[in-house]
This record gives C-alpha cells, sequence and structure tokens, in this order.
C-alpha cells in the first residue's frame, strides 16, 4: 500500500513538472533590458501615455512619473495624477528606487512600503531618452512613458509591439489620459 501512495504522489508530481515546463518560452525568456541607462539622463518628468496599471493608476488622467537622484545613490521618485477626470484632485505617491548592481542602471528594487522592494525594469529606452518602457519580470505591469504627453502613433504601435514581444497580453493595455491629448476623452 506504501509503495502504491508514493507511486501515485510520484506520478502527480511529474505531471506538475511536466505542466509547468509547458510553458511558452516567450513567457519564461528574461524580460529584454536597456544597456547601460545614463541615470542622470534618466531623471526628470515622464509621462504615462499606456499601461498596465496598478490598482492606483486605474482612475488616473494626466499621470505623471518624476525622478530625482538622490546624494546616496537612490532614486526618488513621485508618481502624479488627477483621481477620475482631467480636473479631478491631484494625488501624489511617493517611492524611492534601488539600482541594482552590475545590471547597467536597468533593474532598481522600487520600494513603496519597507522593506519590500518591487521588481522595475528599463526594457527599452530611446537613444535620446524621450521615450521608455518600465516592465517587470511577472509581466503583471508595464508602463509606456514619454517626456512629452502625447506620442507620434506609429511611435507607440512600434513599443506596443515591444510590449507584446516581451511576453505581455496587450489586450490588458490601457492608453493613460492626457490632457494635452485627449482633454475631451475618457479613458477607454
Amino acid at each position: 500500500m506504501q509503495r502504491k501512495r508514493l507511486a501515485v504522489a510520484a506520478a502527480v508530481a511529474a505531471a506538475l513538472l511536466t505542466a509547468c515546463a509547458s510553458t511558452p518560452e516567450r513567457a519564461r525568456a528574461p524580460v529584454a533590458l536597456a544597456v547601460d541607462v545614463d541615470l542622470a539622463r534618466f531623471m526628470g518628468d515622464w509621462h504615462v501615455i499606456a499601461a498596465i496599471p496598478t490598482v492606483f493608476e486605474r482612475n488616473a488622467y494626466n499621470p505623471l512619473d518624476s525622478y530625482r537622484l538622490d546624494a546616496d545613490g537612490s532614486v526618488v521618485t513621485t508618481f502624479s495624477f488627477n483621481d477620475g477626470a482631467f480636473d479631478g484632485p491631484r494625488r501624489e505617491y511617493g517611492s524611492r528606487g534601488f539600482v541594482v548592481a552590475g545590471t547597467g542602471n536597468a533593474v532598481w528594487g522600487q520600494q513603496y512600503v519597507w522593506p519590500i522592494r518591487a521588481d522595475y525594469r528599463i526594457a527599452y529606452l530611446a537613444a535620446d531618452y524621450s521615450q521608455v518602457v518600465v516592465a517587470r519580470e511577472k509581466r503583471d505591469h508595464v508602463w509606456i512613458m514619454a517626456r512629452t504627453p502625447t506620442i507620434a502613433a506609429a511611435d507607440l504601435d512600434r513599443l506596443v509591439a515591444f510590449v507584446a514581444a516581451q511576453g505581455y497580453d496587450t489586450s490588458r493595455l490601457r492608453r493613460m489620459p492626457q490632457a494635452a491629448a485627449d482633454a475631451r476623452r475618457s479613458p477607454s
């Protein structure tokens, strides 16, 4: 009887391992990383153009991420937005990014609550630092951002294709309303 239980347990374990191994290769590959991010150049304001948003961003209008390099090498981050409408109250959340050594400054631990650090990856960065894609290895959230509140449709299409190539479900991607671009439109 004991042997039979062990055989059944081994069969179940083998089935579970096989199921885990059947994950699509694209989903198991690491998210791409930008090469040699110049932190000083990266600092400043970034308008969120599109995202698979977190719960805090679902009703965000005019979302803006602002970065400032602190003396200790960490990155002070402020996320601000109008809540629920273009004229809604302005909300602000702060966090701190800790750059992971040996990643070309492309991987950070983003800390919203001590001691937890969330995965933050600069997956794509335009050569002129005008557009960026910030991703997570879990592929649960992603942000397409730019220095301006609008970007050309062709640029957005290219960045969405990049996000798809990283294994994200782009049907979950949401265009974030920016007053300069969408003053008369509600957020999808």
